[in-house]
């Protein structure tokens, strides 16, 4: 057989089989998708919601106390009445020298407390301290339904996004059974 007549013969094998495969396709469109769509009744429609916790933080301000000044000295009160008495001791003259020394230790006194502690006098006051704490916030949240729904005399139950109402559409596929 010449090399012509082969390449002839194998493209003419081809282009057979092409046209039995097309027409196959062409004959039964039916079979490439043997799926249809109907609608069904809903009997039943249930919210399905889930439990979603999302705490958050409660602050508050709490009294835990009171801040007090320091203890008083009284050193510096002694020791500058001491030497507000020596002061006034040595201006004064006479009979006003005992109330010049007096009078000297008197401020003396206060004076020396002043500088020993301060200037402040003995107090308190309260403490705050802020205190949080973790709270539980749960939340429903609707996640979907659970359908159930009669299709040709049987009920069928499926979990849906949404709510489908009275009627549902759904998908019918047909099969040959091979018994």
């Amino acid at each position: 057989m010449s090399r012509e007549r082969k390449t002839l013969t194998i493209a003419t094998s081809l282009i057979v089989t092409g046209l039995i495969a097309a027409g196959l396709a062409a004959a039964s469109p039916a079979q490439a998708d043997q799926r249809y769509y109907d609608f069904a009744k809903v009997v039943a429609s249930k919210p399905v919601y889930e439990r979603i916790n999302s705490p958050r933080t409660e602050c508050r301000s709490e009294r835990v106390g009171y801040e007090t000044g320091r203890e008083r000295s009284y050193a510096g009160a002694v020791i500058g009445g001491i030497a507000g008495g020596i002061l006034g001791n040595q201006v004064g003259a006479g009979s006003g020298r005992a109330v010049a020394t007096a009078v000297g230790a008197a401020t003396g006194a206060i004076v020396g407390d002043n500088i020993d502690n301060g200037g402040q006098a003995r107090a308190s006051r309260p403490v705050y301290e802020e205190r949080c704490r973790s709270v539980d916030n749960w939340e429903r949240r609707l996640i979907g339904y659970d359908v159930t729904y009669r299709y040709q005399g049987r009920e069928y139950t499926s979990f849906l996004q949404r709510d489908p109402g009275d009627r549902l559409r759904v998908s019918v596929r047909v099969e040959p059974q091979d018994d």
